[in-house]
């Protein structure tokens, strides 16, 4: 291989290992090359492209871009599962797992997951979580969860009290004690409108002491009337007398 071909590789992985923030390292030995490409188009649609490096120019490529943890895991036959932002770790992980189990024959290194180093059996543990639609998903429900927790917590005493009240009117209704204010209303204004229109009756004490009072009035008023004749009488006969006189 020229020297500026070597060059550029060392450029190309440099600029690979800089931008991805989550790759995992596999000893490829023994593959066939038509596994290695079933391998390779299974990691597409996770995201991740699947690259065979030879360690020398890794190593130097690794030394220029900083990833000085890529370092230990470079010894023998190296391939990189890069794994893109908009990638699932799980799922690349979980295809590297399985083909290394069917196969007896892939070997999981380690990697870098968001800069943090994982060892072979982190990387065999995170094939085992699920899906990150999934683990989006379970992230939601533990959020919303205590949400709940608390919006049920706040009201459930709501709840018994209306259930509390609707108890004790039902038991109230059974016991013919409760009145619909409806049905109350209604008879009211029935009575109301009953005591409006009746025609008011004469007091039959009154109706009945009305010509005793007349008769006993027309008698104080007689002799009253009879005086004032008398005195009328008795100044015409003093008059007389005094002419006589």
């Amino acid at each position: 291989m020229l020297k500026t071909e070597k060059e550029r590789i060392v450029e190309e992985l440099a600029a690979e290992l800089g931008s991805a923030d989550t790759l995992i390292v596999a000893d490829y030995r023994g593959l066939t090359n038509k596994q290695l490409e079933a391998l390779r188009d299974e990691l597409i649609p996770h995201g991740a492209r699947f690259r065979i490096v030879k360690n020398t120019l890794t190593r130097r490529a690794a030394e220029k871009a900083g990833a000085d943890a890529l370092l230990v895991m470079l010894e023998g036959p190296t391939a990189i599962a890069f794994i893109e932002s908009s990638g699932d770790p799980a799922a690349v992980a979980k295809a590297l797992a399985t083909t290394a189990r069917e196969t007896n024959v892939l070997e999981l290194r380690g990697g870098i997951l968001e800069g943090k180093t994982l060892s072979g059996e982190d990387v065999r543990q995170l094939a085992k979580l699920p899906p990150t639609d999934v683990l989006r998903g379970q992230l939601v429900g533990a959020i919303v969860a205590p949400l709940n927790q608390l919006l049920a917590l706040v009201s459930a005493p709501l709840r018994d009290l209306h259930g509390l009240v609707e108890a004790r009117i039902k038991q109230l209704e059974e016991q013919g004690e409760v009145v619909e204010p409806v049905a109350e209303a209604a008879v009211e204004t029935e009575e109301l409108a009953g005591e409006a229109e009746a025609p008011a009756e004469p007091d039959e004490g009154l109706s009945e002491a009305g010509p005793a009072v007349a008769e006993a009035a027309a008698d104080e008023s007689a002799p009253a009337e009879s005086s004032d004749s008398d005195e009328a009488d008795a100044t015409e006969e003093t008059s007389t007398t005094q002419e006589e006189e």
